[in-house]
């Protein structure tokens, strides 16, 4: 339907003549696949000897692969903030899990269905802050999504709490939700590929999130724990444990895969492949024993590197060494969907590096831990407050006591040497540090202790200065 009426344009267009539904058609769909913790290396295409991703494989040869895409605060709630208003955390205020979104934030969502979008949201929210299983009303609370079928947080994947529209009945999934939550994503697409107006989907995951072993056993039964390769900076002493896991870790990004390969599969049949934008992409990575560490928080690579590929009928497929943040992503969108970005967004509009009409708009990235919670608070594993930078090259953080870690990703990719004080390398040290002050300064960044950023925004915290949350 749309490539024939396309064509149509393209007649009309050398005839000088005007054809305003097919303008209007031509507004392109968005569809942001989103997962939970999985990191940028797990998979096929980039490199990794162990995981099965041939669909995502396949569809990361015919996008935008962005390598060096970052979650500069990498932790649920704050990525997810970020992208939904471009906002960097100390703006929006959610530097923590489980606290809430201002309902009058200009959202993705919201842009897009003022720019005539039908919008769409399916799966984990996680920016609601009211207690993980409690029922999100219309309204404000929503960002913006019309179609609703969500919850805020649950890791329980084969007994998957949802609430739909506007009823406050809670629902269960059937079976893994990842599968059941593509299959209303493609009932979705179906049926909106048939309407007058685009539409912005967003698919939001929780898998590969741990707890790891419970995928399908048939996507279990893919992977052999003693055959895996480990990243050579997980201690000996944490093999076993960590082979189980990434094998748990694995059967669900090969889950995923298949769910990937579904939707596409209906993007095609809906005849909207040639006008519809898709984002694959986490909100942040999985240490999974990489430094002694699980999860996520952390300035390392396995945490801060993200998946992203855009396809997108304007792009050409390759590899796109760009430091895209968390907050760029929704000023890319609307770049990429010629949407006016509002005033209120702080990230960068990659959209024209993209399209190869501009250069990088930046070569360095923005990373931080306002204050550390949760599986790596203060108390219990070290947990710490930095301030950082990615560059195209290196990795640079501080704290609040000074300089904390240098690592070369070229010649140290799992950064095993950290490189601080080192007087071979005491010049770059320097340049970075004035380089991370003055984009501190210019984001009004005091890098000041987390607490005093917990009493700012009035978020009650306990004992492990953690924000307590209800199943």
């Amino acid at each position: 339907m749309h490539t024939r009426n396309c064509l149509y344009f393209s007649l009309f267009f050398l005839l000088g003549i005007t054809c305003f539904s097919c303008q209007k058609e031509l507004k392109p769909n968005v569809i942001i696949l989103h997962t939970d913790q999985w990191r940028a290396k797990a998979f096929g295409y980039a490199g990794d000897p162990n995981v099965k991703t041939p669909n995502i494989d396949r569809l990361a040869a015919n996008s935008a692969n962005v390598s060096l895409a970052v979650s500069g605060m990498p932790v649920c709630t704050p990525h997810r903030a970020s992208v939904m208003t471009g906002q960097r955390p100390l703006t929006h205020g959610l530097f923590m899990n489980d606290v809430q979104l201002d309902t009058n934030a200009v959202s993705l969502a919201s842009v897009y269905a003022n720019a005539g979008y039908q919008t769409g949201y399916i799966g984990k929210w996680h920016l609601d802050g009211n207690g993980r299983s409690s029922f999100i009303p219309p309204g404000g609370r929503r960002q913006g999504f019309q179609y609703w079928k969500a919850l805020e947080c649950t890791h329980n994947y084969n007994n998957s709490a949802y609430y739909a529209g506007d009823s406050p009945e809670k629902k269960f999934w059937e079976g893994y939700d990842a599968i059941a939550q593509a299959k209303d994503a493609q009932q979705y697409i179906r049926e909106h590929a048939k309407g007058e107006n685009p539409f912005l989907l967003f698919l939001s995951w929780g898998t590969p999130h741990a707890p790891y072993q419970t995928a399908p056993q048939k996507y279990q039964d893919m992977y052999d724990p003693e055959q895996l390769k480990l990243h050579p900076n997980v201690p000996p002493d944490m093999e076993e444990k960590v082979r189980q896991d990434l094998a748990g870790y694995y059967a669900h990004c090969t889950a995923l895969d298949d769910m990937v390969d579904e939707i596409l599969q209906t993007i095609e049949e809906a005849d909207i492949a040639d006008n519809t934008i898709i984002l694959f992409t986490s909100d942040h990575g999985d240490l999974l024993g990489s430094h002694r560490a699980y999860k996520k928080q952390q300035a390392y690579e396995e945490s801060i590197r993200i998946p992203m590929l855009i396809r997108a009928p304007q792009l050409s497929s390759g590899e796109y060494k760009a430091l895209i943040n968390s907050y760029d992503i929704m000023p890319t969108l609307l770049g990429l969907s010629g949407i006016k970005i509002p005033e209120t967004v702080e990230g960068d509009d990659y959209s024209h590096y993209l399209k190869g009409k501009a250069s990088l708009p930046d070569t360095a990235t923005v990373l931080s831990c306002v204050q550390p919670f949760g599986q790596w608070n203060r108390f219990d594993h070290g947990g710490r407050e930095y301030r950082g930078l990615r560059t195209l090259r290196y990795t640079y953080t501080r704290d609040l006591n000074g300089p904390w870690q240098l690592f070369d990703n070229e010649q140290d990719p799992y950064q095993m040497n950290n490189l601080i004080d080192e007087p071979a390398y005491d010049t770059l040290q320097a340049a970075l540090d004035a380089l991370l002050m003055q984009k501190l300064r210019a984001q009004g960044d005091e890098f000041r202790p987390g607490m005093e950023y917990i009493a700012e925004w009035g978020y009650e915290v306990d004992e492990r200065q953690t924000v307590p949350y209800t199943p």
